[in-house]
């Protein structure tokens, strides 16, 4: 069996019923695709309510409720325990995917060097994009941001909204670890860093491609379009960085960052104040907002290393050591 002609699991965790009929869009995106998956499992994080419903009603899909931490790792991990897949794809459950997005995922697996699969995450914006967010922050959304690459391109991690990995992986490198990652409503994240991060560690010469041809859309609603959730976001992925620089080592850890940092930001600053001169009046908002997102983060940092540290005094955090238990190869 060639990887093109692979088995392919996907799985789409949801936590609320307010993201209803986002979570329907996405499954029939999913029975939507050129190249059909083998399986879709929908995962329900600690939602009996929810998951009484979604088990009524979403036929094409296998539902089930997790099973471990309530939160996106866990979520993800119950997903693993039954998806037999030699290619295991996860999607956010208000995202929807091009018709061609698991072809494309799966036709990258044919250079056995590659372990993982990622792609672009277009912001679907409900109410508008506001004129003052700089797309150098469009990761605050889940979303590809300005200063990623425009050509398939090997990268450090990919993004948790449009990921995929071969099976083996999660035999090698273990699962997500639990206590990272969004839990309900809460805008952290990194669970998906740490992951491709500990895999390049353990498995060098390992290649996670990215490809902005294999494409979906992310929900960006009105909450999110807000100053107050940007600062939020950006102090809390501050705090997330330094959970992931604790357990994988800071050099990796940050390694994507300091390019960001030292290019794409100042990049960014100087693009606003340019519109600003063109007469285009937010660019300096986008270009404060670029001086400020950037501030918070790093103050966020900050806070988040005092915090591992004073955690690494009482109990220190390993990287997970379990794998999927459903292990055996497709």
């Amino acid at each position: 069996m060639t990887e093109a002609s692979s088995s392919i699991s996907v799985i789409i965790c949801a936590y609320t019923e307010q993201r209803w009929d986002a979570l329907c869009a996405a499954v029939n995106s999913m029975q939507q695709q050129s190249l059909p998956p083998d399986e879709i499992i929908v995962v329900i994080d600690h939602n009996p309510a929810l998951f009484e419903r979604a088990h009524a009603h979403i036929a094409a899909a296998t539902v089930i409720a997790n099973t471990n931490t309530r939160g996106l790792s866990g979520a993800r991990n119950t997903g693993l325990d039954v998806a037999h897949g030699a290619i295991i794809a996860f999607m956010d459950e208000d995202a929807a995917a091009a018709p061609d997005w698991l072809a494309r995922i799966s036709a990258s697996y044919s250079d056995p060097l590659i372990l993982g699969v990622g792609g672009a995450i277009e912001p679907d914006w409900q109410c508008g994009r506001p004129a003052w967010f700089p797309a150098e922050f469009d990761w605050i959304i889940g979303c590809t941001y300005r200063g990623m690459p425009t050509t398939p391109t090997p990268v450090r991690n990919l993004i948790g909204c449009n990921m995929s990995f071969r099976r083996e992986v999660f035999v090698q490198a273990g699962t997500f670890q639990n206590g990272m990652g969004r839990v309900g409503t809460l805008p952290v994240g990194c669970e998906e860093t740490e992951l491709c991060i500990r895999l390049a560690q353990l498995v060098p010469g390992s290649i996670l491609q990215y490809d902005p041809q294999a494409r979906v859309s992310h929900q960006v609603p009105a909450t999110r379009a807000r100053w107050a959730y940007f600062r939020s976001r950006c102090y809390n992925e501050g705090r997330s960085k330094a959970l992931v620089a604790g357990l994988v080592g800071s050099h990796d850890g940050l390694a994507t960052e300091r390019s960001y940092t030292l290019r794409t930001l100042p990049q960014g600053v100087v693009r606003g104040i340019a519109d600003a001169l063109r007469g285009d009046g937010a660019g300096l908002l986008r270009a404060g907002a670029i001086v400020a997102g950037l501030l918070i983060t790093a103050g966020g940092y900050v806070v988040g290393k005092a915090e591992a540290q004073h955690r690494a005094m009482r109990a220190p955090i390993a990287p997970p050591v379990g794998t999927i238990r459903n292990a055996k190869s497709s």
